[in-house]
């Protein structure tokens, strides 16, 4: 695909993410534009104070919630990437409403504005939350994901295709746990929910490499899924103080002991290929049939797990990636 010739938008381009992905943009990609939509004057101004300025960049207040300006803001657009949610757990049970209507509204709004201006490719992010949800958050995820995914049969004869990256936490983003740790480094204690827990794990530049990898690839409908390595939290704890006390305080409300990334529901309709899985859409009348014969499909009754994973990092691995991360 030629990047250098589209015009991309970014929803919740002021994140941990966005700003991974305008940053890898201008420095590999070189797009003709790219558009950063989101609700945040200070953050935006703050990017542009951190020397996020390139003659390319356009800077949009707006909020997804608002369907007539995400119309506006995506005239002449012909990719987005739908990166924008709230994402605290706790934020979003004790404020449900809100998180539907950022989530599942926004999202629906995100797809019906594509289709109404003709954006070609659509990419949104996914959560290894919304697979067996067992919060809110995870929740609205999942319709979220169903939003994108069926609404390729809304597209009928226009160009538009929209399409789901999903995949687990990412090490350094806010909220994530690697900033916590960080900080509670310094009093001796690390608390840690449950010493079985397991996570994926995934640094912001695999995961932007990863969505612009899938935009080249999709055709539409696809839900598609990084083949990542898992880590045991208390692995973590160790890499990042290996002389702290590690205080256990239980696990949270909504909280699971390890990911899941595919189901086993979903692996009838999952392939592999060397570096990820795709979920395919049950309902093919509308799919693309470009998929066929590419990849193998995976043995019935498949699971991605964290505690199951085949690949595994050990301690000092963990050191290196952590060293690498910029936190915020």
């Amino acid at each position: 695909m030629d990047w250098n010739k589209k015009t991309i938008l970014i929803t919740g381009g002021t994140g941990s993410f966005g700003k991974k992905f305008i940053d890898i943009m201008l420095r590999e990609f070189h797009p003709a534009k790219i558009i950063v939509y989101s609700r945040d004057e200070l953050k935006q101004h703050e990017m542009r104070v951190k020397g996020y300025e390139h003659p390319s960049l356009r800077y949009f207040i707006g909020d997804i919630r608002d369907l007539e300006r995400m119309k506006r803001a995506m005239e002449g657009v012909d990719i987005v990437v739908h990166a924008a949610a709230l994402k605290q757990v706790p934020a979003c049970e004790y404020n449900p409403m809100e998180a539907v209507k950022t989530n599942i509204l926004g999202t629906s709004n995100v797809i019906d504005a594509a289709l109404d201006t003709g954006v070609e490719k659509v990419m949104a992010l996914s959560t290894d939350k919304a697979v067996s949800p067992a919060n809110l958050y995870g929740a609205t995820k999942l319709a979220a994901e169903k939003l994108v995914i069926q609404s390729n049969a809304y597209a009928g004869n226009k160009r538009t295709r929209l399409a789901c990256t999903r995949y687990g936490n990412v090490v350094g983003s806010r909220g994530s746990v690697v900033p916590v740790f960080l900080k509670q480094r310094g009093s001796g204690r690390l608390t840690l929910t449950d010493e079985r827990m397991t996570r994926f794990w995934l640094s912001l530049e695999q995961g932007v490499h990863f969505v612009t990898d899938c935009i080249e690839i999709m055709e539409g409908g696809e839900v598609f899924v990084p083949k990542i390595p898992s880590m045991n939290m208390p692995d973590l704890a160790k890499a990042i103080a290996p002389e702290a006390r590690i205080e256990v305080i239980g696990i949270r409300h909504g909280e699971k002991l390890h990911e899941v990334l595919i189901s086993e529901d979903e692996a009838r309709t999952t392939i592999e290929l060397q570096d990820k899985y795709i979920v395919l859409p049950a309902e093919e009348m509308w799919f693309g049939k470009g998929w066929q014969g590419k990849g193998s499909k995976v043995a019935d009754g498949f699971r991605y797990a964290s505690n199951t994973n085949s690949e595994w990092l050990d301690i000092s691995q963990i050191q290196k990636i952590v060293e690498s991360v910029e936190i915020e």
